[in-house]
Order: structure tokens, then sequence, then C-alpha cells
């Protein structure tokens, strides 16, 4: 009885241990490099189902990876849709069931992912954080092309948030990193994005975006990177007042975004405003306000077909996977209930039962900081969606947020106009010029303008940051 038991158990702990690394070649890079293909072809229906019948393998084998694995591409493809809670609630899974494995791969590439959601939430502070973990176990993997591939784009992620932060020469370190590693055509358009908003450099900037739109490649001249290089590139050519050339480049822009809708569901809200800015430039006013509708509408507008359709998807996995998660907590209190007969009778297992109620702790520990968490970030989301929408109500809620740093400001100028204290509530929160301009509706010299004006009525020094300056106000 005792040995049939103890076989029992042994293969529980077996199963329970298993080498990850194996999948690694039969699973692993494969599901990783189907679901890329599917993700840029905008197949999101197969996407999902590819994912699925994964996730099915993974549980049939035990392979609690491959499951995180299946979770993440799922997040991802909701952070590239803006569906954010959703990716939110998926990386959450991910998270969960990578918190004791030691796979470096799984964890490298779940922070990579998990750093992108937050940096589009505008939470950048946590997106450099996860960068950080992403690149620490991505170079802790063994040497591989997909090593190279993973940690290149960890590096360009890092340049990309870098120049978010404004810290322009760190971003430009990063990038030179990537390339050796990787010198691909979406490292090209974000050094050319890098040397336009980052230094202000539009001679380099054109020399590397023009390595995209100048592909002879007829196939690469309609895909996505060849979609941001000419609308970046547009905007390049507005800065250096080459209406005709920007024109020119955002009609390509136009041309491919029909072509890749599926894929960047909500791109083209950001032509149509970057031709309301050419227009406002050449005082077009009838254009410029043609244009201001058409963004406006655009920025209303979700594809509610495809929504609908991921979100079906969606739903039947997750359905499917808490059945997984029930069955497997079940199989859990299971195994606990064999351990603690096992180890009564062979004493020599006594200290397991100390260990599996500690990590309960833990667990409950975790459990009790998240739920904390996501309450705060609750708020945090509903005020960065207020601010998007350009709602009357943000600032009011903004205020009940941030207490102290409307109290910091008016200490400074106590004769700063709501306006005023407004635009410093997006800038707080890390809302970028081009933003502002976008939601608020005004001019991206406007923005700047009144970035200048702020500057003058709190004091702040001119070789300040005003992002880094207004952190420093809690």
């Amino acid at each position: 009885m005792i040995r049939s038991f103890l076989f029992i158990l042994l293969i529980i702990l077996v199963s329970c241990t298993r080498n990850y690394k194996k999948y690694e070649k039969s699973f692993d890079i494969p599901l990783l490099h189907e679901n890329e293909r599917l993700r840029l072809l905008g197949e999101y229906d197969s996407l999902v189902n590819l994912n699925t019948n994964y996730y099915r393998k993974a549980n049939k084998i035990g392979y609690q990876e491959g499951k995180a694995l299946c979770y993440t591409n799922l997040a991802k493809i909701n952070t590239s849709t803006e569906n954010y809670q959703q990716a939110d609630v998926l990386f959450n899974q991910a998270e969960k069931i990578l918190k004791d494995s030691k796979s470096n791969l799984h964890k490298a590439i779940f922070y990579n992912n998990y750093s992108k959601l937050n940096v589009e939430m505008h939470k950048l502070n946590r997106a450099l954080e996860y960068n950080s973990y992403a690149l620490d176990y991505s170079k802790r993997i063994d040497e591989s092309p997909f090593k190279k591939e993973l940690l290149s784009e960890i590096y360009t992620n890092k340049a990309a948030y870098l120049d978010i932060s404004k810290q322009a020469d760190k971003s430009l370190y990063y990038l030179h990193k990537a390339r050796l590693l990787n010198d691909s055509r979406r490292l090209n358009v974000i050094f050319g994005e890098h040397y336009i908003w980052g230094e202000k450099r539009l001679d380099s900037a054109e020399i590397y975006l023009r390595k995209v739109v100048d592909d002879p490649d007829k196939e690469k001249a309609m895909d996505i990177d060849a979609l941001t290089a000419h609308t970046i590139l547009a905007e390049c050519y507005i800065w250096d007042k080459q209406y005709d050339k920007a024109e020119k480049n955002l009609k390509r822009a136009l041309e491919i975004d029909k072509k890749t809708r599926d894929v960047y569901t909500y791109y083209t809200k950001y032509i149509y405003n970057d031709f309301k800015w050419l227009h406002k430039e050449k005082n077009d006013d009838v254009n410029a306000y043609f244009y201001l509708q058409a963004f406006a509408n655009a920025k209303n507008k979700t594809n509610a077909a495809l929504l609908k359709t991921i979100n079906q998807d969606m739903e039947a996995f997750i359905s499917e996977t808490k059945k997984d998660t029930e069955q497997h907590d079940k199989n859990i209190q299971w195994v606990i209930l064999l351990s603690f007969v096992g180890f009564s009778v062979v004493g020599i297992y006594t200290w397991r039962i100390v260990d599996l109620l500690r990590k309960k702790k833990e667990a409950l520990t975790t459990e009790t900081e998240k739920l904390k968490a996501r309450v705060d970030g609750s708020k945090q989301d509903e005020i960065l969606e207020l601010a998007r929408k350009n709602d009357p109500e943000f600032f009011n809620r903004f205020k009940e947020t941030y207490p102290n740093f409307i109290n910091r400001l008016l200490n400074i100028n106590p004769n700063l106009e709501t306006s005023e204290l407004t635009f410093c509530a997006m800038i707080k929160l890390h809302f970028t010029s081009k933003e502002i301009a976008a939601y608020t509706l005004i001019q991206h010299r406007t923005v700047q303008q009144k970035k200048y004006r702020i500057r003058k009525r709190l004091h702040i020094p001119t070789e300040t940051d005003i992002y880094h300056f207004f952190d420093g106000l809690e």
C-alpha cells in the first residue's frame, strides 16, 4: 500500500518538475513565430485558435510555462488593439503561472510585452522597470538566433521609453545596441522617430526613414513599417515646412493604412491628425477643419466587427482556461491531501507540508497586495481615459487622486488658472506633446507654447526637464 502510494507520489513530483528547456524548440519557438506571422497578417481569429490549441497541448503535457506563453501572446494582441483591460487580465494569468518558474526565456518574453502595456497606459516608470526585468532575464538565456531577436526588441523598447521620458542620449545608446544584434526595418523607423522627436535632427531622421520608404520590395512597401515610416517622414517635412513632400507621404500612408487596418486598427486617426496639422501650418483652415472632423470621427470609431470577433474568441479561451485552472486547483488539493497522508506515514516528507503552507500564505499575501494595486490602477485608468476623451470631469477626478500635486503647484504660483492646472495634470500623467495635441484638439505648436508659459509661471529652469520636475511634485 505504502509502496503504491510512494510510486504515485513520485510520478506527481516528477511531472511537477519537468525540464521546461526541452520544450523550447518543439513548443515555444514554433508558437512564437506562427503567432507573430498571424498578428502581422491581421488574422486575429486564427491567432486566438492557434494559442487555444497550444494551450490544450501544454495542458496535456503538463507544461505550465507553455500556458503562460499562450496568455502572453493573447495579452499582446489585446494591447495592440487598445483593449487594455482584457490584456491586463491575461497578463495577470501569465504572471501567476510564472511566479515560481525558473524559465528565463518565458519571464523575459512576459516582462517585455508587459512593459508595452504599461507604456500604453502611461505608466512609464513601471514600463521601464518591467523592461529592466526583461533585459536581466534575457541575458541569462542560452545563446541562439531567437535570443538575439528578443534582446534586440527589448533594447529597442527601452530606447523608445527613454525617448518618451526625454532621455535622448540614453535612448540612442540602446538603439545602437539593438542594431548590433538585429538591423531590422522596424529599427530604422525607431531611429527616425528618435531623431525627429528626441533630438530634432531632421536630416538624420530622413536618412533612416528613407531606408524603409524607398525599399524596392513591393510587399514590404505596403507593410506596417512602411506605414509608420511614411507618417513620421511626413511629420519631419511639416517641421521643415516642405509641405508638398509631407502631403505626398501622408497620402501614401493612407494607401498603406487601407491594407494594414486589420493589424493597426486605430492608426488612421494619427494620419488624419497629421493632415490637420499640415493644413493648419499652410493656413488652409477649410482643409484643416475637414481633417479635424475626420480625425474626431476616426478617434471615436472602432472596428466593431473585429473587436466583437476578438472578444468572442477571447471569452471562449478564458472560459476554457478557467475550467482548466479550477481542475488544476482540485488536483493540487488532492496532491496536498495525499502528501499529508503520505508524509504522516513517512516522516521524511514532513517538511513538504510546511513548505506548501508557506507558499500558500505567500500567495495569499501577494493576492491581497495585487487587489490593492488593481484598485489604485483602476482609478488611474479612469483618469487616463477621461483625459483621452477630453472630458470636463478629468480635472476633478485628477484632483481627487493627486491633491498634493495640485497644492504644490498652487504653493509655487497661487494665480494658476484651471486650464493651466489641467494642462499640468496631463504632463504629470506623462502624455507627450503629440498626444496632448490630439486629445485636446489643438496644434502641436500650441502645446509647445503652453509648456513654455508653464515653465515661466512655475519658474522651471530651462535645463530642467518639465516631466522630471512634475515627477518630483507629489
